[in-house]
């Protein structure tokens, strides 16, 4: 294994790549502005658990057929791209509600639950080809061939867990706090728009991406 200062490479970069603001950062912020830290806790815990899956594909060489194939990461590439994009338009559609409701009927008229934010999360994630690139590219100069890759790949992606989900809960903390505000109608549906207008970008980004 990696002596312990050559890691801080490693997770240098991992903090950074966490904290750069991005498709996870919109969701978790959304969700719990919508539901509360716990909603956007469990958003981040779907995210995280998609690095799991990423690290597994990666250290079984999965990722090399899946970047060989143009096809078939072409087709991965677009469906979710095509996910984005239908979070994105119903973020808009959310926006375009009746304004005038009161915090306690906006509140109401959510209907994100514990499992669809957890679901929301871990499908942004793992249809998402860019962290099996990341991983795909960044992992391996961290592997020592004498051990199992698969056992540090999973390793790693245990660092970003932990990484990832301190800060996106803090995130979510931050919104919680601020709830009351960004759920009044106005605010509300300009959260919403923008969020939309977000996820949809991201979405044809990654669809028209050659990588």
């Amino acid at each position: 294994m990696l002596e312990h200062f050559q890691w801080l490479p490693f997770l240098a970069a991992i903090t950074i790549l966490t904290m750069s603001p991005g498709v996870d950062t919109i969701i978790v912020m959304r969700n719990a502005a919508s539901g509360g830290w716990r909603l956007g806790f469990l958003t981040s815990l779907g995210i995280c658990m998609g690095l799991f899956a990423h690290a597994t594909v990666s250290a079984l060489g999965l990722s090399v057929i899946l970047l060989g194939s143009a096809g078939l990461f072409t087709a991965f590439k677009l469906i979710g791209a095509a996910y984005l994009v239908y979070l994105g338009v119903q973020a808009i559609r959310s926006a375009l509600k009746p304004v005038g409701m009161t915090f306690k009927e906006v509140s109401h008229s959510k209907t994100l639950t514990a499992w669809g934010s957890f679901r929301q999360g871990l499908l942004s994630n793992v249809l998402n080809p860019k962290p099996i690139i990341f991983y795909m590219a960044f992992l391996p100069q961290f592997i020592d061939p004498s051990h199992s890759a698969l056992v540090q790949s999973l390793f790693m992606a245990s660092l970003h867990f932990i990484i990832a989900m301190v800060w996106q809960t803090f995130l979510a903390l931050m919104v919680h706090k601020a709830r009351v505000w960004l759920a009044r109608p106005k605010v509300a549906q300009v959260l919403d728009s923008l969020t939309g207008i977000l996820l949809v970008g991201f979405g044809v980004k990654l669809a028209l991406s050659q990588r």
